[in-house]
């Protein structure tokens, strides 16, 4: 395609803050569990750092995400606040559910996260009713439903599609193709592209390099243009590579080496660190500022949870039953 949209140098700053903060949040993640102060069940986003950070630049805070258990990139890409994130994986009261959710179940509808599903699959037929009350409203918004390559055979992805489509809503369907579904290869479950499978239901689809900053915020950008102007869904299938197991302690014997290094040499965050310098959009000094204000903001958020209080008993009965007001 020509004449693509291209991110300014503000935004591509701001695309490589997100990034920054993923990977310090995630590096942070693994050494608290490693290091014994908080138990949680943990699935590394590593590696997908672009994806969520180059689709966020082009949404609002009223924009709707919906996102998977593998979800902290997204969440914090769309705006969640550091000290709310890690309160919920601590399941401290302070946390956007009150502790009750958890890493899998995350929502913090203020920045326009909906929902963390540890259902597979489950963001689309999710988004779509999301994206219906937006169409009824009129009110501009749309949303992005995320999920993994896993998710492209069930039921739920065909049944979304065909959906969105027929009514025309402003969704975008993006499927964070990592390569992997839990311990399973996508080569080993499919022989077309997800992206390929758009054709089928009368709507875009796109198979981009997920990784890299450029073409994945002009797929979004398009994308979410066409949305917002009533023209209906899109499917966006980037690529990337998820560069841990499946789940904290999942050692990966798996996964091929040779594949694997590759992908760790080719990392996204210092590749594109190295770009804004070499463009001259950033200084080193510049960039180290920022980094170390991320590390700093990151340390108060930590501190913060594991100092705060667990949910009292009261609570287990709270937010599933309706109460009666005052």
């Amino acid at each position: 395609m020509t004449n693509r949209a291209v991110p300014d140098a503000a935004t591509q700053l701001e695309i490589y803050r997100r990034m920054a903060l993923i990977k310090a949040n995630d590096e942070r993640s693994r050494k608290v569990i490693m290091t014994g102060r908080l138990v949680m069940p943990y699935y590394s986003p590593r590696g997908q750092e672009v994806i969520p950070s180059a689709i966020s630049v082009n949404l609002t805070d009223d924009d709707y995400i919906c996102t998977i258990y593998r979800g902290s990139h997204d969440q914090l890409a769309k705006g969640l606040p550091l000290k709310d994130l890690w309160a919920e994986v601590a399941g401290r009261t302070s946390g956007t559910c009150k502790g009750k959710g958890g890493p899998m179940h995350v929502t913090y509808p203020t920045k326009g996260i909906m929902v963390t599903t540890g259902i597979v699959g489950s963001t689309m037929p999710i988004a779509n009713g999301l994206a219906w009350g937006s169409q009824l409203r009129g009110d501009g918004r749309v949303t992005v439903a995320n999920f993994g390559d896993g998710a492209a055979n069930i039921g739920a992805f065909h049944e979304s599609l065909n959906l969105a489509s027929v009514w025309k809503l402003p969704v975008i369907f993006v499927c964070q193709n990592n390569e992997w579904g839990e311990h399973t290869a996508y080569d080993k479950t499919s022989n077309v592209p997800v992206a390929a499978r758009a054709a089928a239901y009368g709507i875009p689809g796109e198979r981009v390099d997920g990784n890299d900053p450029f073409a994945m915020y002009a797929a979004a950008h398009e994308a979410i243009a066409r949305a917002r102007a009533g023209e209906g869904p899109t499917l966006i299938e980037a690529m990337t590579y998820r560069f841990h197991g499946h789940v904290f302690g999942d050692q990966d014997a798996y996964m091929d080496k040779g594949r694997k290094a590759q992908a760790l040499a080719d990392d996204p965050v210092p590749r594109f660190r190295a770009r804004l310098i070499a463009d001259g959009v950033a200084g080193e000094d510049q960039l180290a500022a920022m980094e170390a204000d991320i590390e700093a903001q990151i340390d108060e958020a930590v501190e913060f949870a594991l100092a705060g209080d667990f949910p009292g008993i009261e609570e287990l009965k709270r937010d599933v039953f309706a109460e009666e007001l005052n």
